[in-house]
């Protein structure tokens, strides 16, 4: 007899088991009695090893996060694996390049590893199909929206991206600037990048203001290098711009040292915000204005969903959570839409 096969008979999950096996609050009063019962039923004794015990008790959950330079990720994994702890879980993290295909990779954690569930960080919309049903487990995508998806099993709690960039776009024009560029992701794969320029283009609509992707988008990776050379494409093709709009901090950070490396001063010269909110964001020089994530709050909300899902069996649930425009140093206000 196992952790494995009380679980089974009990009807609830190894880490529910564990929790109890281990003395956790964390368990309804009706599971706790229902998995002592059958502990009582078969005389159970846990190993007393503690590392054989949580090998035994959890293979964990899976955290596929896509690109390695998104520092809004650092934070939002550090708090996830605190939560997972805490209810019993370990979290797996696998790391896979921006432009790799996530959900092949989670078929292959699945049949490798057994996770109970799979969180996905910073993913591509167009890879989750009604197939990702076939993987056997809970699923959620964080920092993305899935509630169009139809996918039974995938849940998602992210800021509305929409609202938050024209959010951003609005500020501007409030701030004087009508000459606005942006930088994001390849609209092709990057489902963020799409949304956030579905909201840019709501507000220049509604504000009367022209734009042309041809000369006012620029594509790159996420990472800094993305945001340096994007930059520097737009400075040829729209040079009368004053403002720029990264969908990423750190896009942004690179797009300031093209500025600077080219003679511009920010915000003086052309003001510059992103989107994300990260710690370095505050000690730039100057400070970033950005849309501000809530990355605890995301973590938190995220893992509580899964395990609902792991545990109660529970259906997909898709959750905004709040963004903030945090005003720093780096947008210069200019005279009547100069």
């Amino acid at each position: 007899m196992t952790i494995k096969d009380i679980a089974r008979e009990a009807g609830y999950a190894v880490g529910t088991v564990s929790r109890v096996i281990n003395n956790n609050p964390n368990v309804s009063q009706a599971a706790r009695a229902r998995i002592l019962e059958v502990i009582q039923k078969y005389n159970f004794q846990p190993n007393s090893n503690a590392k054989h015990l949580k090998q035994q008790a959890s293979q964990g959950i899976a955290m596929i996060v896509k690109g390695t330079h998104n520092m809004l990720f650092a934070p939002i994994l550090e708090k996830m694996q605190t939560e997972c702890t805490a209810a019993g879980y370990s979290g797996m993290v696998y790391y896979i390049d921006e432009n790799d295909n996530e959900v092949d990779r989670a078929r292959r954690i699945c049949r490798e590893h057994k996770p109970y569930g799979i969180i996905f960080l910073g993913s591509n919309s167009n890879y989750f199909t009604r197939d990702l049903n076939d993987l056997g487990v809970p699923c959620l995508l964080m920092t993305n929206m899935a509630v169009n998806s139809e996918i039974e099993n995938l849940s998602s709690v992210s800021v509305d991206d929409i609202a938050s960039a024209a959010r951003m776009i609005e500020y501007l024009h409030a701030m004087g600037h009508r000459r606005i560029a942006l930088i994001g992701g390849d609209l092709k794969r990057s489902h963020p990048s799409t949304s956030r320029l579905t909201g840019c283009l709501g507000a220049f609509s509604r504000l009367g203001l022209a734009f042309d992707p041809a000369v006012q988008y620029g594509d790159a990776r996420f990472t800094m290098s993305g945001g340096y050379k994007a930059m520097e494409r737009l400075l040829e093709t729209n040079p009368g711009l004053t403002a720029v709009f990264a969908f990423s901090d750190i896009m942004a950070i690179g797009a300031i040292r093209a500025l600077r490396d080219h003679g511009l001063r920010v915000p003086e010269d052309v003001s510059v915000c992103g989107f994300d909110g990260i710690e370095l964001a505050d000690y730039l020089t100057p400070r970033l204005t950005t849309i501000r994530q809530p990355a605890d709050r995301l973590a938190s909300r995220g893992v509580s969903i899964l395990i609902r899902c792991i545990e109660d069996d529970g259906d997909a649930v898709h959750e905004i959570v709040p963004y903030e425009l945090v005003e720093g140093e780096s947008v210069l206000r200019l005279e009547s839409g100069k």
